[in-house]
């Protein structure tokens, strides 16, 4: 009996899956897969097995060290490993032991772009066939389950920028790391020519993602000098969040072998750059009686929302500071704040208005009602954005909060700020405990430690600007 099968961790239908990705491996000849999962930051970790080595593995997953889940940014382990806890208050993380990656058949891929590869999707679990804390897949799958408990399903679409560049080798003016040559000057919003310029790449991209399985709504020209924006339609549960992750790795991946290089960066420092955001369009669905019914839909002829939709959008406004982190996890990002640019840079709502953090969009009338969320960076990890948000609105329901009114000029009206740093929004989560016991305490303590280490290697750099300004002056 295996570690999957001894804990019992597949239901029925993952079990019809892991048969269904065997054959389907056989059949398409398949010789590699990769098998990873998403780690704090949402980046992907894990390793390749030989297609003959995946019937093993989907009895009894696969391991990888526990100090990939205490590194920051930079891949240095924050956490003291040798620790009887591990440095992070778990035991099972002591010595740098080993985690489980038991792999969700429901998620396997075929990736065409690198030939005979497979690609599947894990959760983590420790020896004991616990979930492991840190999963950030698990992490969503818990709040997804509070909603189904309240009565709803969880709905979410994306809207991702980005930037795409031409990538300048070294020896050529580049590093082969940071340099990149613009694809066009900007300033020309949903230009169709310039649509037309990036289509042999940009045909690629939708190629890649359609044989994937993403449902891939639209590619546009966005602004800014390189940038694009990629939409996609909305699913539930956690597979919105699986998707956004498939969504940039093959992004990322695709580009490369084009010579492109494709970052989810908000704000490169490049020429004239803009930053990149990532709305997030949310809806909660009803389950039993009212089955699939938008829970948004106003119930009265001029209101906007529903009176579970005005919960959901106070508690995202209550807790919109403690969220931003999870949001917006970079130093980097919090640069996307600013007036009068589209971005939000204070805690308020409206209908239909681009400026404000929470924008009411949709109708009633074809029952597609929901709130875009337009504070996220497109760096976020998927799961912890769509978890925190979604915590926040149920708070609101279940504590049934009152939504105050609407800003018809966000950017003139007085509100709370968010956060202008990163330690403005790791001081803001730390302050908010109703939203850490939520979210769950011991991850909050956890995710603080590493972006706090983070944070602190960028302030003992030195930065481009401080040589600027003081090496000639003082």
């Amino acid at each position: 009996m295996g570690f999957i099968q001894r804990h019992n961790l597949y239901s029925d239908a993952q079990l019809r899956a892991a048969a269904g990705v065997l054959e389907r491996v056989e059949a398409e000849r398949l010789h590699s897969i990769r098998v990873v999962f998403a780690d704090q930051h949402g980046l992907l970790r894990g390793k390749t097995v030989a297609a003959t080595e995946l019937a093993s593995v989907l009895r009894g997953g696969l391991t990888v060290v526990s100090t990939l889940l205490s590194k920051d940014t930079s891949g240095t382990t924050v956490y003291q490993a040798f620790s009887p806890d591990g440095g992070c208050g778990i035991a099972e993380m002591a010595g740098a032991g080993d985690v489980v990656m038991v792999p969700d058949p429901s998620t396997f891929h075929v990736l065409d772009w690198a030939g005979g590869t497979g690609w599947l999707l894990c959760d983590l679990y420790f020896s004991n066939g616990q979930p492991v804390p840190q999963c950030t897949r698990g992490l969503l799958r818990r709040s997804v389950e509070r909603a189904a408990e309240l009565g709803y399903d969880v709905l979410t679409g994306a809207e991702l920028e980005f930037h795409l560049f031409r990538s300048v080798p070294e020896g050529a003016g580049g590093t082969g790391l940071d340099n990149g040559a613009l694809l066009n000057p900007g300033y020309q919003l949903l230009s169709e020519d310039r649509a037309d310029a990036l289509e042999p790449i940009v045909t690629a991209f939708g190629e890649t993602l359609r044989r994937l399985g993403v449902p891939l709504r639209t590619f546009e020209v966005e602004l800014g000098p390189s940038q694009l924006e990629v939409t996609l339609s909305p699913q539930t549960g956690v597979h919105a969040a699986d998707t956004v992750l498939l969504l940039r790795s093959a992004l990322r991946q695709t580009a490369r072998r084009h010579g492109y290089h494709a970052t989810f960066m908000c704000r490169p420092k490049m020429p004239r750059v803009f930053s990149s955001g990532w709305h997030l369009h949310q809806s909660l669905l009803y389950r039993g009686a009212r089955e699939g019914e938008n829970a948004f839909t106003p119930e009265s002829p001029g209101d906007v929302l529903s009176e579970t939709g005005r919960h959901y959008l106070a508690g995202q406004l209550r807790h919109a500071a403690a969220a931003s982190v999870f949001a917006v996890p970079t130093i980097n990002g919090y640069k996307r704040f600013q007036s009068y640019s589209m971005a939000p840079d204070r805690v308020l709502w409206a209908h239909d208005n681009r400026a404000a953090m929470l924008r009411v969009c949709g109708s009633a009338a074809d029952d597609s009602t929901h709130v875009e969320n337009r504070v996220g960076e497109p760096a976020a990890n998927p799961y912890l954005y769509i978890a925190s948000q979604l915590t926040a609105g149920l708070n609101g329901i279940e504590r049934r909060w009152e939504l105050g009114p609407a800003a018809d000029e966000p950017y003139e009206t007085e509100a709370r700020r968010l956060p202008a740093t990163l330690g403005d929004a790791l001081r803001a989560l730390t302050d908010d405990t109703e939203f850490a016991e939520s979210f769950g305490k011991q991850f909050v303590e956890y995710y603080v430690g590493i972006k706090r280490h983070e944070l602190a290697r960028f302030n003992a750099a030195v930065t481009d600007w401080e040589h600027r300004e003081y090496f000639d002056l003082l």
